[in-house]
């Protein structure tokens, strides 16, 4: 690179990182490990850790110990000075706001105090349950401090990263954690190239891989830091990658580039990435006359290990369109004929794209990059470029149980020995005890009331299934509720195994979900809080007002709850078969696709459930989180709504809404709450008809993944329904299997749900009676000769025939309805719809 050039790269590298806005992530945890004081670095700031609970961060780790460098060398950022180091089986959990892509990176240094020196440490990192370091002893970097970066899905709420010494006497640490959430289009599960001795295909799911950042190049420019990066990555200049360096000559440009939407953003590589390159040396006459390439070579430390090889592109060098065509190789494959970035940039030069590709390395353990002329390319214009380049490790990720199960055997040889010479204390002292007591005169003694156990609470109006002590259940009700709901939590201890993480079933906002059993062998779903957190109060204090006061068979029920120790537990009953979402996407052990009839009556019953909050009570009560996670299916595949922490009671009589923060999950939230801040029960209703769509086309409510049109399925379902096409996009497995009439009441249902304003949404009264309407259609030999209302809501029907209903609507009341889990509530409205003309 020429000094001309070199001055105004200088330049840009002062004034970019200025110019424009950083990338603020949704979540975003820095940490300064072993520490009680804040630090910054590249002007982040780390937040010491040495606390037991801190916000939405939390560390488990008893035995672990902070160390600090008494004597650290001259310009060694404070990050560095200190680490926590792990004796045993130590932990950090976050609590996330939002899934996705995020960040994970580990910084290490070394340093020697109080006995430890941190080049000896060897031990093993868990992020997620995903073993993505395994017995790695950071020594092995060339560097007095190695930052181990890795990118990958969260889809949980409670993000938990594991460190595991590799043996009883050893020991691991770190010195920093960055945890934060990366930009939502990072990774894409469309459009990589896998390369291989075959030919180039298609690697789809690439977001669910875990990848470790091997390098990160800065093509033709020099060393970026943290600083001019918006996502705080370090890129490294080419030259010591370069084969045969005459054949490069470096290049910049002083224009900033010209993104354009679906091509790449700042935050896939900065600015000075794509302002500088490097071109074919066309001024050396010597190797002009024949053809070549620009080659580079990467060593990685895995032989025969996949990487993700992305390849950074800005078309700097060419004076109008349409000039540059090039060829990309990969590990001497071609990977990527007749490059035209005119045609990747929407016809604009200067216009940032990548390209990402897949490979094995080979038995060299290097990965070499080629970019040279094409064959398309004009004999005057032949050319190629390279803006940047990163090759990332796609980690084969281990799970938890596979790791620590020698672990857990030592532990159990050493707990079976306890026991036994336990075992023959206590005889010998049974046997003298019984011996003093037989001289004695046996008096008779009461039985407490707290002997007698767990029993089934039927009081209170709870649920059947709720538990409490004999010895409690008369006491007055508490700020929670009644504390005959309440559990010891050495109770639910045993019940859980002591929180066994192979028993935990899944993760929310709240907390972890365990399943257990309790002392009377009820199978439950005990749902913990983060220990000795706050944060999670108000959800807590809802479920249990809500369910400890409600019961129907399409609701979840209520156990009991434990609020010792600072712990916050919720335990429900456990419903067999999990979520309805895991049934529509699949999920390990589901073999075959729910059939129609069963879709069916699974929304029937949660409307069921649903219609009973909403109308069951004075002011009813508004869900506020209906998704297919929170609608759990039991043995026989019966709905049950879950999960109410964010439930409110409803507007008073004279009351149209309650005002209040919007909360929800994105794609199922109601636009007009979500505008006006104004909650209805029509919101559950919009959110059951996100429900019904995802029911009937099985794919997620949100897919930022698809095209923009797509990307939302309530925009998306509705645009094909108004088009009378909807039997395009539903479940390939129904194609053929719903009668027509039965997917029309259907649809048209979901749509009424998904109207703009909820004064024109269904009542889930409403709903309920045209999903049965729509179930009796699909079981019917023939078509149910009745004219029902053309509005969905409307108050009349239309009886031109005389039909028998093999089973009444579940929305009306018989006598005797409340024995089988029908919910007591005011049934005007569904009446209204039995009137006819004739009647009136």
């Amino acid at each position: 690179m020429d000094t001309q050039n070199l001055t105004i790269h200088f330049i840009l590298l002062i004034f970019i990182p200025f110019s424009f806005s950083s990338f603020i992530p949704v979540d975003n945890y820095l940490l300064n490990c072993g520490s009680n004081t804040n630090v910054t670095l590249f002007n982040r700031l780390f937040i010491g850790d040495d606390f037991t609970n801190k916000g939405s961060i939390l560390i488990s780790a008893d035995q672990s110990i902070s160390l600090t460098n008494q004597n650290p060398p001259p310009n060694l950022s404070t990050l560095y000075q200190t680490a926590r180091v792990f004796t045993k089986m130590g932990s950090y959990r976050f609590l996330l706001k939002q899934n996705g892509t995020f960040f994970v990176r580990f910084h290490f240094s070394f340093f020697k105090a109080q006995g430890f020196d941190l080049k000896d440490a060897n031990f093993s990192v868990l992020v997620g349950g995903k073993l993505i370091l395994n017995s790695f002893n950071p020594k092995a970097g060339t560097n007095d401090e190695v930052i181990k970066e890795f990118v990958l899905k969260v889809e949980s709420n409670l993000l938990e990263i594991v460190f595991i010494p590799v043996s009883d006497s050893g020991f691991g640490f770190v010195n920093g954690i960055e945890v934060f959430s990366a930009p939502e289009d990072f990774v894409v599960d469309y459009g990589a190239r896998f390369v291989d001795p075959f030919g180039v295909r298609e690697y789809k799911n690439l977001s669910y891989d875990v990848l470790e950042t091997v390098h990160r190049i800065n093509v033709g420019g020099v060393k970026l830091t943290p600083f001019n990066d918006t996502l705080w990555r370090t890129w490294i200049p080419d030259s010591d990658f370069l084969v045969f360096k005459e054949a490069a000559k470096a290049v910049v440009s002083t224009h900033t580039p010209d993104y354009q939407k679906g091509g790449a953003t700042r935050e896939i590589a900065p600015d000075s990435v794509y302002m500088t390159a490097q071109e074919m040396n066309r001024d050396n006459q010597s190797i002009l006359a024949s053809q070549f390439n620009i080659t580079w070579n990467f060593q990685v430390a895995s032989v025969g290990v996949r990487h993700l090889v992305r390849l950074h592109f800005c078309d700097i060098v060419s004076p109008s369109l349409n000039l540059l065509y090039f060829d990309v190789y990969i590990n001497s494959y071609s990977a990527y004929k007749d490059v035209d970035l005119s045609s990747l940039t929407f016809h604009m030069l200067t216009s940032p794209v990548y390209v990402d590709f897949v490979v094995d390395s080979d038995d060299s353990g290097v990965i070499q990059i080629s970019v040279g002329p094409s064959s398309l390319s004009s004999s005057m214009r032949i050319n190629a470029i390279l803006n940047g380049a990163e090759i990332m490790k796609v980690v084969s990720v281990m799970d938890l149980s596979s790791h620590v199960a020698s672990r857990k055997k030592r532990l159990l040889e050493v707990l079976v020995g306890s026991i036994v010479g336990g075992i023959i204390v206590l005889l010998l002292v049974i046997a003298v005890f019984l011996v003093c007591r037989g001289r004695r005169k046996k008096k008779p003694k009461l039985r407490t009331v707290e002997s007698v156990g767990w029993t089934p609470l039927r009081m209170f109006g709870g649920s059947s299934l709720s538990r409490m002590s004999e010895g409690t259940a008369y006491q007055s009700p508490g700020s929670y509720g009644h504390f005959g709901l309440k559990i010891a939590f050495a109770d639910i201890q045993l019940a859980t195994n002591n929180f066994d993480e192979s028993l935990v079933i899944g993760s929310g906002g709240f907390g972890m979900v365990y399943k257990g059993v309790l002392r009377d062998n009820l199978k439950v779903a005990v749902k913990r809080g983060m220990p000795g957190s706050r944060q999670g109060l108000p959800e807590f204090q809802s479920e249990i007002t809500i369910l400890s006061n409600i019961r129907h068979r399409h609701l979840v029920s209520l156990v009991g709850f434990c609020e010792e120790n600072s712990e916050m537990i919720l335990v429900y009953e456990y419903v067999e078969r999990g979520p309805l979402k895991d049934h529509l996407y699949g999920s390990e052990g589901l073999v075959q696709p729910l059939s129609w009839k069963k879709r069916l009556e699974i929304c029937i019953g949660a409307a069921r459930g649903l219609h009973y909050l909403h109308t069951g009570f004075t002011q009813g009560i508004i869900h506020r989180d209906i998704k297919s996670t929170n609608i759990l299916l039991d043995e026989n595949y019966i709905a049950k709504v879950a999960d109410f922490g964010l439930s409110r009671s409803g507007p008073c009589i004279d009351e149209t809404h309650v005002s209040t923060n919007v909360k929800g999950s994105f794609g199922y939230l109601d636009p007009e709450y979500f505008r006006r801040q104004q909650l209805t029960d029509k919101s559950d209703v919009y959110s059951f008809g996100v429900v019904l769509f995802e029911v009937l086309c099985v794919r997620p409510a949100v897919d930022p993944q698809l095209d923009r049109e797509q990307v939302n399925l309530a925009e998306w379902a509705l645009k094909w329904q108004k088009k009378g096409m909807l039997e395009h996009i539903i479940d390939p497995y129904l194609v053929g299997k719903i009668k027509e009439s039965s997917l029309k009441k259907f649809s048209e249902t979901a749509e009424k749900c998904l109207a703009e304003y909820g004064v024109d949404r269904p009542s889930m009264g409403d709903v309920l009676w045209n999903l049965e309407h729509s179930l009796q259609l699909q079981e019917s030999d023939q078509e149910v000769n009745v004219t029902y209302a053309n509005s969905i809501g409307d108050s009349e029907v239309n009886v031109t025939s005389s039909i028998v209903l093999r089973n009444p609507p579940s929305n009306i009341r018989l006598e005797g309805d409340y024995d089988n889990n029908y919910s007591d509530v005011s049934t005007t409205k569904v009446f209204s719809q039995l009137i006819t003309r004739e009647a009136r």
